[in-house]
């Protein structure tokens, strides 16, 4: 995992940072039911190609490098590789 969304995105869910994806893994995207009822993007860890794209597109400011997420948002690195392992598609996760 290269790059992790932490808790400025709860409840903002801006998407500016799936436009500039050149890999399509920051999910859910606008277009998947599973958007309306996440409280918050992700990064599929398996997907994910380091290019830090996502970083300065993020309005507020919520996408670190896993070396450089603020200590108070380590937290989200189990419940990232947890929702991606369990909710997405790709490598490890459930296939539609």
């Amino acid at each position: 995992m290269a790059y992790i969304i932490t808790e400025p995105c709860i409840g903002t869910k801006d998407a500016a940072c799936v436009d500039v994806c050149h890999v399509d893994c920051i999910h859910p995207r606008k277009d998947e039911p599973e958007f309306e009822t996440s409280e918050m993007l992700y990064i599929h860890p398996d997907e994910c190609i380091d290019c830090g794209a996502c970083v300065p597109a993020c309005p507020v400011e919520a996408i670190f490098a896993l070396d450089e997420t603020p200590e108070k948002w380590k937290n989200f690195f189990p419940l990232t590789r947890s929702i991606t392992r369990n909710n997405r598609p790709g490598p490890g996760g459930p296939q539609r």
